[in-house]
């Protein structure tokens, strides 16, 4: 008999058998064992088996639905796929930006659901579109004996929760070898700058114009050991400049995390790790970090560390919440006043997608002027 035939003939059954008393409960279950050849212990269960109704689904009821995870997508793409953490406090003033340029219409319920999510929430709803990367040289080389005339920076002179006081990097363009002539990318701040070849005055000039971009005065300048900040040229004008000029010590990175964080974040992420050496190319780098500049400054929110402690082999890190560097600059009370009126009103002019979309196709373009390796397409 077939699985299907043995529960008709068990349905059949089921009534008379409860019914009956227990000789003739026995004289059904032989019966029944006989006629499909399965055990009595088999047959009881079968002929007691009740359909049980579905428990429904123990927890909270869903809340954001498919629409809801498809509108957050449109905002984190948007954002250039921010983190939960950094895009969480952000979300309310973003879609209040969006709404303005006209690039979304939410309805008010919406905009709730999306702006009392938790950073978990959004991870949870985002995890099937996001992706990772890859590592890059370094071409840093020691500076002259001048370098022992620059301190170290130390905590009683560097103020690092203060505006003013700067760290700055180069970024290689080397591609996989580091022989020959590539360009680099000065990092200071939010701010970045192509420089033509690493001679120490063209990373001079492009200290220069960080300096006159920031909102705020230039009080300190932090750099690593490499000959092209440790050099007489510098040192006197930050002398001159009333600047405090200092160094980390030698192969330690992360006395210089903020500055090497932007590398990775704005630099790597997005121009990459080809290797770049052309005059074309440096235009449209040049073009790229105008663009990068505003986009990153204004709709890019970032955390800062307020607090550390150990425990045993576990160290716990609190972190302030997400805001760009524009809302910190103007939270400060350092910015210069004019540099706050000029900042207010490029901000009311921005429109965060079509920035992003700008900043994409110039770097479609940036990637057909990449050096190539013979018989690479």
């Amino acid at each position: 008999m077939t699985r299907k035939s043995i529960k008709e003939y068990a349905e059949a059954v089921k009534g008379r058998y409860h019914k009956a008393s227990k000789a003739e409960k026995g004289r059904i279950l032989d019966e029944f064992s006989k006629s499909t050849g399965l055990h009595r212990k088999a047959v009881i269960r079968l002929l007691n088996y009740k359909e049980v109704a579905r428990r429904k689904r123990l927890g909270r009821p869903c809340r954001y639905g498919a629409v809801v995870a498809e509108a957050l997508r449109g905002i984190w793409e948007a954002s250039d796929r921010l983190c939960s953490k950094r895009l969480q406090p952000f979300l309310p003033e973003f879609i209040g930006v969006l709404s303005r340029c006209g690039e979304i219409r939410f309805s008010a319920e919406m905009e709730a659901l999306l702006c009392c999510m938790s950073p978990a929430t959004i991870d949870r709803l985002l995890k099937k579109w996001k992706q990772k990367d890859r590592r890059s040289l370094s071409t840093t080389r020691p500076g002259s004996v001048l370098r022992s005339a620059i301190p170290i920076r130390t905590f009683s002179d560097w103020q690092d929760n203060r505006p003013g006081f700067v760290e700055a990097d180069l970024v290689a363009h080397c591609g996989e070898s580091p022989d020959g002539f590539f360009l680099y990318t000065l990092t200071a701040w939010s701010e970045c700058v192509p420089v033509w070849g690493k001679g120490q005055q063209r990373v001079g000039a492009a200290i220069h114009l960080v300096r006159d971009r920031l909102p705020f005065p230039l009080l300190g300048l932090d750099s690593d050991n490499g000959s092209e900040f440790i050099n007489q040229e510098l040192a006197r004008w930050c002398m001159g400049e009333g600047i405090t000029f200092t160094r980390s010590r030698p192969y330690k990175k992360n006395d210089n995390c903020y500055v090497e964080q932007k590398n990775g974040a704005i630099v790597r992420r997005v121009v990459g790790r080809d290797r770049y050496s052309s005059r074309a190319a440096y235009e449209r780098l040049n073009y790229l970090y105008t663009l990068l500049r505003m986009y990153t400054n204004f709709f890019q929110p970032v955390m800062k560390l307020v607090a550390k402690t150990r425990q045993g082999s576990r160290v716990h890190r609190v972190y302030d919440p997400a805001k760009t560097p524009f809302q910190r600059v103007m939270n400060s009370g350092i910015a210069i006043e004019s540099k706050r009126a000029e900042m207010s009103a490029t901000y009311d002019r921005l429109n965060p997608v079509s920035l992003l979309k700008q900043i994409n196709a110039t770097v479609e373009q940036l990637w057909d002027l990449r050096e190539r390796h013979p018989g690479e397409k």
